[in-house]
């Protein structure tokens, strides 16, 4: 008997090709080849999880066709020569063996090649300075470099080595590829007037535009014949306002359309900052956001196969998408990153052990520094070498030992430990589980951190495990117990100034009052402008109380830093909302009903209003409870993860949990 996602594990061929399901991995960059631009060990076993898990399409994202004059990333594939192809096989091999289907994202970067790993400057349609040029320029210390405009004798060269890399890919063994068309790279640079200023037969109207990618496409079906499939992705539209909205999109599909047998919709552009939000949505932005280009192109080309991407998070949302019509395949990258068993789980009937993406940006940001992708809930991707297959050695010794804090390192910690076969206690001081997450999943935006704290509970309850809530762990108590090892993974705690009132009843530590678990007035002060100070102060207002942020720095730079790819929501809530914030501005001492502060510029002192304060000045290490309780076990044994160790988000308190869990 089947799943209920009949839609989504539905069968379909496509000249010939058997695609077991409609399920696709948006192509993730894993900076995993060579220095040569090689498939690797290490390449092959990152995706092995992802076709393991029971995804038809293994997609690789940005596998250049000539490193040497279009690089734009660290350890990328490079298809510009034979010498790919016995490696790339081992990549082929290995995903044929659980029936998924490797694929290339065959890409030229045009104008975002980088001259710092070329060595020349980048060649493009037109001759610009490009946005991440200038940046890198301004980071080295030199003069921006125009790109070279392509002549036709280029342009030509370039449409081969297309052909080229798609015909290594089929002597591969490959049965697809995705032919990259979007996100302002150069196929997609030559089709917008953005960057397409030229004159000549490849400018200028649209069918000039499209010209370049005509010939590519041509080019390509040439090289690999009638019996392999050509994915096409494109920006439905690519936002910025000079460039292509979808009403041209819509026409440019119709001369291309004949060409390609799966069009892959995503939005926005690659090398402008502003317009990446499109193509890589952050926690607060719509879920599925990208659909309704797909659905309205699937209405408008009903016979055009329609594959969609952007947030969509799990099997049933890609259920919802198939059934009704919008698309034909579906395609995900951090969810399964996150989870590279979610379609086994869902079609097994284990929907609630899917391990939810909360779109953190962690994995991208990993992979622009240090360079590689790493997850904030999945501890172990990027050690796949290590650990083959998300799989766990038993431990040889078991071990009695306590996790103490039921935070998200304490529970991951606690999970880790019991996979191993160890005894595991933990010990949790507050009646219930999550730590800090509890309260980061309050704000109605935050739905993301909700369905994971929900996760982590369902996998507790699950563990074999003793959870005990409403207990302190204290040093006699672990004494009397006399584990094997502890784990510390007891958190931090709010920073509390040290000024006159502050010990008042009505003062607060922010999350609290979110929470409900302390009184709130009408005219609320909010005592710093960082995440959880912004954060309460639009809950707040947004139920109709009268709320003040006060904040030392001169503006909110730091906080708008600290918010990542989320700032532009962030700041058009704050807008919205009309938030008070008073800049350059200390609190001195709160009374019963007003706060004092003083401006740090002119010296000269502010009363606000007050029946609540609410503090939101950050957090520090639980460093006391630390320091009483790290000498209750052997000490060799005793490890400090989370919070507790080093304030920071959910990616480095899961992985040091994890970490110290498999080393026990």
């Amino acid at each position: 008997m089947g799943s209920k996602y009949s839609h989504v594990f539905d069968s379909i061929r496509v000249r010939g090709v058997d695609f077991k399901n409609r399920l696709e991995m948006a192509p993730p960059s894993p900076n995993l080849a060579d220095k040569d631009g090689k498939v690797t060990a290490e390449f092959v076993e990152f995706f092995r999880s992802m076709a393991k898990g029971g995804t038809a399409i293994i997609d690789v994202g940005n596998c250049v066709i000539d490193k040497s004059e279009a690089s734009d990333e660290e350890r990328q594939l490079d298809l510009g020569n034979d010498s790919c192809i016995l490696p790339l096989t081992r990549f082929v091999e290995m995903c044929n063996e659980y029936g998924a289907l490797a694929s290339l994202e065959i890409n030229h970067n045009g104008k975002d090649s980088q001259f710092e790993k070329t060595g020349k400057p980048a060649f493009a349609p037109s001759e610009i300075i490009a946005s991440g040029e200038k940046m890198r320029a301004m980071a080295a210390g030199r003069e921006p470099m125009k790109t070279v405009a392509m002549d036709i004798p280029k342009i030509k060269e370039t449409v081969k080595k297309f052909g080229d890399a798609a015909e290594r890919c089929k002597r591969a063994g490959f049965k697809i590829c995705l032919i990259h068309g979007g996100h302002g790279n150069l196929i997609s640079q030559f089709a917008s007037k953005l960057y397409n200023h030229r004159t000549d037969e490849y400018g200028g109207s649209l069918e000039n535009r499209a010209r370049f990618c005509i010939e590519v496409l041509d080019e390509v079906r040439k090289r690999v014949g009638e019996n392999f499939v050509i994915e096409f992705r494109i920006s439905a539209d690519e936002i910025h306002p000079d460039g292509m909205h979808f009403e041209e999109t819509l026409q440019f599909i119709e001369l291309i359309k004949d060409k390609i047998d799966i069009l892959h919709v995503s939005a926005g552009l690659h090398g402008e900052f502003e317009y990446m939000r499109n193509w890589w949505q952050n926690y607060m932005m719509d879920r599925m956001y990208n659909v309704h280009f797909a659905a309205d192109i699937k209405k408008k080309f009903p016979d055009l196969l329609v594959c969609t991407v952007g947030s969509i998070l799990n099997i049933e949302m890609a259920e919802e998408i198939i059934a009704s019509g919008k698309a034909d395949f579906v395609a995900m990258c951090r969810p399964l990153l996150a989870d590279p068993e979610m379609p086994r789980k869902y079609a097994t009937g284990h929907e609630d052990d899917h391990r939810p993406c909360i779109r953190c940006q962690y994995c991208g940001l990993r992979l622009l520094i240090p360079g590689v992708i790493n997850c904030s809930v999945n501890p172990y991707l990027g050690d796949e070498m290590r650990y083959p297959e998300g799989e766990l050695p038993l431990a040889k010794v078991k071990k009695r030992v306590a996790v103490i804090g039921g935070g998200p390192a304490g529970i991951q910690a606690m999970l880790t430990l019991c996979d191993r076969g160890h005894d595991v206690t933990l010990y949790e001081e507050k009646g219930f589980l999550g730590g800090s997450l509890h309260y980061a999943g309050i704000p109605y935006f935050k739905q993301d951190i909700r369905d994971y704290l929900k996760y982590l509970k369902c996998q507790a309850a699950k563990a074999p495990a003793r959870i005990l809530l409403n207990t302190k762990a204290t040093k006699e108590l672990l004494e009397l117990e006399n584990y094997d090892a502890i784990i510390l993974a007891v958190g931090a705690k709010p920073i509390i100034p040290n000024i006159k009132g502050v010990d008042k009843a009505h003062v607060h530590w922010a999350p609290l009052a979110e929470a409900g678990e302390v009184p709130v007035g009408e005219k609320i002060v909010i005592v710093g402008a960082g995440a959880v100070g912004i954060e309460a102060a639009i809950d707040f207002k947004e139920a109709g109380k009268d709320v003040v942020v006060v904040e030392m720095a001169p503006d909110l730079s730091a906080f708008m830093a600290a918010s990542g790819a989320a700032v532009k929501e962030f700041m058009e809530l704050i807008a919205k909302d009309e938030i008070a914030i008073s800049y350059n501005t200390k609190l001195t001492e709160i009374a019963d009903d007003f706060v004092k502060c003083t401006d740090t510029i002119s010296g000269k002192e502010i009363e606000f209003k007050a029946d609540t304060v609410l503090l939101a000045l950050g957090v520090k290490s639980n460093i006391e409870i630390v320091d009483e309780l790290r000498h209750c076990a052997p000490e060799t044994e005793v490890f400090v993860v989370g919070d507790a160790y080093e304030t920071g988000n959910v990616g480095p308190a899961v992985k040091s949990a994890f970490k110290a869990a498999v080393n026990i």
